[in-house]
């Protein structure tokens, strides 16, 4: 940046923006709440700073010389650009936001239908929610929050756990009616499973696991009714075509509602779970701050 840009006052500019707007000094002045041999005496002082003439003198007004034509569009643009970033400042003042990433399956079961509670708390803060099914990486999105299955070793970083990996079949009333007695995991392996696939590493658990470190079965999973997308596969168990594997802390709106039963005998948990992430922990904020706390208060009032 030159010296004479930075002599070029910001009050100066807007005084040239208003009189080459209107190629009038007369009305310049009336819009800046001036006089007009003030407006001329700082268009005069512009252009002695630049070296250059802004405008011709003409009959009853004025007109932009090539310099000036080409000054006024760069400063139209100029304060545009200034005007449109206060305009987002403010609105983001006004409106906080949060970014949250999480999977599909917490963001419909678990953190969709508690959301209008934080609304009703929090009402100037806008939520917006990215979801994905597969490995998500928190570190290349633009999020404030990361609400994730996590492993055993990330939960023991520090991450708070919002609840542990609790596991139990899940089938609709009818599918049990029909199916009789499912009180032994021998019994279980019988019937049709849904299963959920883990194509891309999620770390958890499946059928095979489940009956390796619940009863040490073998199991190995069968072709048909394989998903790769939660909420479908709790559909196809509302609808009774087979057993599901339900994550407590997911499903328990669906067995409190009588939507889906729940085989607790079967019951196993694990040392993994659904952790909270600070996605951005050198960007503190208070739409941050108050989503975090209002998260961990709802998952300690429905601890499994």
């Amino acid at each position: 940046m030159s010296w004479i840009a930075r002599a070029a006052s910001p009050n100066s500019l807007r005084v040239f923006e208003a009189a080459a707007r209107h190629l009038s000094f007369t009305a310049a002045a009336r819009e800046l709440r001036s006089t007009q041999s003030a407006v001329s005496q700082q268009v005069r002082s512009l252009e002695e700073q630049l070296g250059l003439p802004l405008f011709e003198r003409i009959y009853r007004g004025v007109r932009l010389t090539e310099a000036g034509q080409a000054l006024f569009v760069s400063v139209q643009e100029g304060f545009a650009t200034i005007d449109r970033t206060i305009d987002r400042l403010q609105h983001k003042h006004r409106h906080p936001h949060v970014n949250i990433l999480t999977d599909f399956s917490f963001a419909a079961y678990w953190l969709m239908p508690r959301l209008p509670h934080f609304r009703e708390r929090h009402p100037n803060i806008d939520v917006r929610i990215v979801t994905n099914q597969g490995v998500l990486d928190w570190r290349a999105q633009e999020v404030d929050v990361a609400i994730l299955f996590c492993d055993e070793r990330t939960l023991a970083s520090g991450v708070p756990r919002l609840f542990p990996e609790l596991v139990l079949p899940v089938c609709s009333p009818g599918f049990l009616e029909q199916a009789g007695p499912i009180d032994s995991p021998q019994r279980l392996v019988e019937l049709p499973l849904l299963t959920l696939t883990a194509d891309q590493g999620q770390s958890w658990l499946d059928w095979p696991r489940y009956f390796e470190q619940l009863a040490g079965i073998d199991y190995q999973e069968a072709s048909e009714l394989t998903f790769n997308n939660y909420t479908l596969l709790i559909q196809a168990a509302i609808a009774g075509q087979g057993i599901g594997m339900g994550w407590r802390g997911l499903v328990d709106d669906l067995l409190d509602g009588g939507m889906l039963v729940g085989l607790h005998e079967l019951m196993l948990r694990s040392t993994q779970g659904y952790g909270l992430i600070d996605a951005r922990p050198d960007s503190p904020g208070e739409a941050k701050r108050a989503l975090q706390e209002w998260v961990l208060e709802c998952a300690a009032q429905a601890e499994v």
